[in-house]
């Protein structure tokens, strides 16, 4: 089994940064898409930004020219760089990968996988 591990939320100003890091927990194979997703209270889960494995990006209209989705391919990690945070972007932030494939001895797997959150609070 694969966990992906977030980590880099916490309380933030308004206009301020934060950087998020999610990694596998273990080796992989490979992994095609990744990305961040965020909950907010009373709100529905909404798309932030994913990236392929080429390193095509997509983001989320609202935080174009503010966040930046990065990874390493040799950690297994993908980045949500945030900056000019606003208080309506406190949310739980969630990791997500899309069809990674990993083995365990000789059995292989490949799967989805969702982190299990970090909140991120944006507040002064």
């Amino acid at each position: 089994q694969v966990q992906l591990v977030e980590s880099g939320g916490g309380l933030v100003q308004p206009g301020g940064s934060l950087r998020l890091s999610c990694a596998a927990s273990r080796s992989i194979i490979s992994v095609n898409s990744m990305g961040w997703y965020r909950h907010a209270p009373g709100k529905q889960r909404e798309l932030v930004a994913t990236i392929t494995s080429g390193g095509n990006r997509n983001y989320a209209s609202s935080v174009k020219g503010r966040f930046t989705i990065s990874r390493d391919n040799g950690k297994n990690t993908v980045y949500l760089q945030m900056s000019g945070l606003k208080p309506e972007e406190t949310a739980v932030y969630y990791c997500t990968a899309d069809h990674l494939n990993y083995c365990s001895g000789s059995r292989c797997d490949e799967a989805d996988y969702w982190g299990q959150g970090t909140q991120v609070i944006v507040s002064s």
